[in-house]
């Protein structure tokens, strides 16, 4: 019979066995102390016998002499004749070897078994219960030697429990039914229990078998504070952040798609031309350079894609220890470079910074990129830094068009570009989202203040010593 796998079978099992453990083992201790008990009591009824004996055969009077017991004979009739025997409890007397009395009214058997009557008459003095065996069971003996002068016998007392053995196989059967009763409302009442503990896991289990990539949509209802309901706040909470992952990698292939088709169409369409309308050697050499340019304008998207790709690497930095104050002049230089415009260096603070030099470099490079783009050639473009808190603040700011405020919590995603952009140049729209994946891949992230007409500044704000470990790609302040 193969093994249940369901997890409510497997704890009201081990439920259930752990009560017939317990259950078993308190019976079993139950017998052994009430047999403890009883060998007590035998023991204390043998010792009362032989006290009572001993009394009357050191300080009592013959009845017929009134003078001290001359024969041992003469002491067990006196006391025969005195004593009745306890329920179960039988009394002999050995002399010379042999059965000389006994007294057996009160005794289960109406006589002893000839092995131990045998070794009885030869038995000497015994110190704690002996036992042996009958067909009612197992009995109890102690021998007592009595001497009278010169006169010997021996003085036995053996027990038979026999009803007392009844009372304690009642007691335990009384014992195993309650055991039985308290499994039956155990297993029921665990069974609610953990059906009612492990409704959150079925409703997980049901509600995964449910989700597909497009229907995300499913939670958990959760209702109070303990370790289950935590556990389906948390399902739930990692189904918000897949249904946020996949409706931002839908949203991304279908911009992908939408910039990538607009090379690719201008491309095919040239060529057809090229194949069968171009004739003038001037238009074909400007057809391949049309096409070459729309090539490589899919090819820096393809390689934007790669780099926001790489983010999640966990190679993507490569920090570094970085003197800020050469680092941002040698910037600055760079900057230059780009476009004939009133450049500026605000600041270059002293200090090190612990970071990746080459993608801040990036960054910074594609954020003066995208100010030659929103700028005039009078506009002036600077850059600057900053320590402060703990904090390096790396800026570059213009004072161009600017960025009107329904824009700037867009200005940031993917393939998103300002206002009137498309007509004044031509670019990715991944630059921004590469600024900000580079800051947040260092634990960062970008602050923007613009306003129309009244330029932009982007700044990166990223610690000043890395932290090895972080989790990349996720903004710090969310």
């Amino acid at each position: 019979m193969p093994a249940p796998r369901s997890i409510h079978t497997r704890i009201l099992l081990s439920y259930l066995a752990l009560i017939v453990l317990a259950g078993g083992l308190a019976t079993i201790a139950i017998r052994e102390v009430l047999m403890i008990r009883l060998e007590q009591r035998l023991e204390e009824s043998v010792r009362q016998e032989f006290l009572e004996f001993d009394r009357l055969v050191t300080e009592g009077r013959d009845p017929r002499t009134g003078a001290a017991f001359t024969s041992v004979e003469r002491a067990f009739d006196v006391y025969f004749q005195r004593n009745v025997p306890h329920n179960d409890e039988a009394m002999l007397a050995f002399s010379g070897g042999r059965l000389y009395r006994s007294s057996l009214a009160q005794f289960p058997l109406e006589r002893l078994p000839q092995p131990v009557m045998d070794r009885l008459a030869t038995a000497d003095r015994s110190t704690a219960l002996e036992r042996y065996d009958t067909d009612r069971g197992e009995a109890y003996y102690r021998v007592m030697p009595v001497t009278v002068g010169a006169d010997r016998g021996t003085f036995v007392v053996t027990l038979l429990p026999v009803g007392q053995r009844e009372e304690i196989a009642d007691l335990l059967g009384y014992s195993v039914a309650g055991i039985v009763g308290v499994l039956a409302l155990a297993s029921a009442c665990a069974w609610l229990m953990t059906r009612r503990l492990l409704g959150p896991v079925r409703q997980l289990t049901d509600t995964a078998r449910l989700i597909s990539q497009s229907e995300l949509t499913r939670r958990i209802p959760v209702t109070g504070d303990d370790e289950a309901a935590e556990m389906a706040r948390t399902f739930n909470a990692m189904l918000d952040r897949l249904e946020a992952v996949f409706r931002r990698e839908r949203e991304f292939i279908m911009d992908a798609s939408h910039e990538l088709r607009g090379p690719l169409t201008i491309s095919l369409g040239n060529l057809g031309l090229l194949e069968h309308a171009v004739t003038d050697e001037e238009e074909r050499r400007r057809t391949i350079a049309l096409v070459s340019d729309e090539l490589e304008r899919m090819g820096r998207i393809v390689g934007d894609l790669q780099l926001l790709a790489d983010v999640e690497h966990p190679q993507f930095l490569q920090p570094e220890r970085i003197d800020l104050e050469p680092f941002v002049v040698e910037l600055a230089a760079k900057l230059g470079a780009l476009s004939p415009r009133p450049w500026h260096l605000d600041s270059a603070p002293r200090g090190t910074v612990v970071a990746d030099r080459h993608r801040l470099t990036e960054a910074v490079i594609n954020l003066a990129d995208n100010a030659v783009h929103n700028t005039g050639p009078a506009d002036t473009v600077a850059l600057g830094a900053a320590l402060e808190g703990g904090h390096l603040r790396l800026w570059v700011r213009d004072t161009g068009r600017g960025i009107p405020l329904d824009e700037q919590s867009r200005i940031f995603d993917r393939f998103r570009r300002g206002a009137g952009a498309q007509a004044r140049y031509r670019g990715t729209g991944l630059g921004l989202s590469i600024v900000r994946a580079i800051a947040l891949a260092h634990g960062g992230r970008v602050e923007l203040v613009s306003a129309p007409d009244a330029g932009a500044t982007f700044t990166l704000v990223i610690p000043a010593q890395f932290r090895k470990g972080r989790p990349v790609g996720q903004d710090p302040d969310r």
